[in-house]
């Protein structure tokens, strides 16, 4: 697809400064960029690659003024990540949806999906499994009896969403996904070896939830594991069973979140966190990555370390970590 930086501009409501008869074909890092092609700068730190880059136009911010020595043409836009993205959706929404049934693949009989369900090859769906419109299901998908799944959902290659499971409109689930797999739930016995305790719930994930690639929800012990609407996980997350999630939350890569507990809406989750279990969690928290949160969190907090406490706290701590041995040194001659 071709299009000039004007009628960009018109279409993504920018200001073009510049040439705009440039003729655009894609999209590319803008230390990568050549004739061509698009790019964007949203954070100002990275405003003097406009001096080098090889892009024919950059998405920029309305106030962006950096010298422009290579006169690239400019789109200014009130938020230049945001109107990518934006650009970006617009393009995959051209892509046509998959249809039909490859083989070999398993449908049950007793399962109601539309006739132009895409089912990929070597994919399983069990019995009295209930699919909406427009779902595609890419090969090796295991979806298990008496699962719900809503319309415009993207399963890709070997997802696995276990009996009993709901999950709702416009959810996509990345390559290794596991929805509903046992919760860890064991009991120590007379003998000291570990009685399984049977988990008989199951996991919910409302509308427009997404989730990476080899990240696993476990279902509830009783009752259901929810993720809400809109909330974001990355690969290689654990959600431990009778967790509940809120909505809008966003989760880095490796998080960890035991079992019962309970977090708000609009919160962002650092990489490699971990929640003990148990534990409630407010709204709109920013958890730094590699945070270790045994105990309740209130609203609103910027929070980092082990345990978590005051992000501006723990980089006073962090000084005076670095400074042990240096006061260590000086304890010891005060001594002497």
């Amino acid at each position: 697809m071709e299009i000039t930086t004007g009628t960009l501009a018109s279409l993504v409501h920018g200001v073009i400064e510049g040439d705009p008869n440039v003729v655009l074909s894609g999209f590319a890092k803008i230390e990568e960029a050549g004739q061509g092609q698009l790019s964007f700068i949203a954070n100002p730190k990275y405003s003097h690659f406009i001096e080098s880059t090889n892009a024919s136009a950059l998405l920029v911010s309305s106030d962006f003024n950096h010298p422009n020595p290579k006169g690239v043409a400019l789109i200014k836009v009130a938020d230049p990540y945001a109107t990518l993205a934006e650009l970006l959706r617009l393009i995959q929404s051209q892509i046509p949806r998959k249809t039909g049934r490859q083989q070999p693949s398993f449908v049950d009989e007793s399962a109601s999906l539309p006739a132009d369900t895409f089912v990929g090859a070597f994919s399983y769906i069990g019995k009295n499994a209930s699919i909406g419109k427009d779902v595609e299901i890419y090969p090796q998908c295991y979806i298990g009896d008496d699962v719900e799944i809503g319309d415009n959902c993207k399963f890709y290659p070997g997802v696995k969403i276990y009996d009993g499971c709901k999950i709702g409109n416009n959810c996509i689930l990345h390559s290794g996904v596991v929805v509903g797999s046992d919760g860890f739930g064991f009991a120590p016995n007379a003998e000291g070896a570990y009685d399984k305790i049977p988990q008989t719930g199951i996991v919910v994930l409302e509308d427009d939830v997404e989730i990476g690639a080899n990240t696993t929800v476990d279902r509830a012990t009783f009752g259901c594991t929810r993720i809400g609407k809109g909330t974001k996980l990355d690969n290689l997350i654990m959600v431990a069973h009778n967790v509940e999630i809120g909505r809008n939350n966003v989760f880095a890569a490796q998080t960890g979140v035991a079992g019962s507990t309970k977090i708000g809406s609009g919160n962002r989750i650092g990489g490699q966190v971990g929640f003990s279990g148990h534990i409630k969690v407010g709204d709109n928290n920013e958890i730094g990555a590699q945070s270790g949160v045994p105990g309740n969190v209130g609203d609103g907090n910027k929070i980092m370390g082990y345990p978590a406490v005051d992000r501006r706290k723990f980089a006073k701590n962090l000084v005076y970590i670095n400074r042990l041995e240096e006061l260590f040194d000086e304890l010891r001659k005060t001594k002497k």
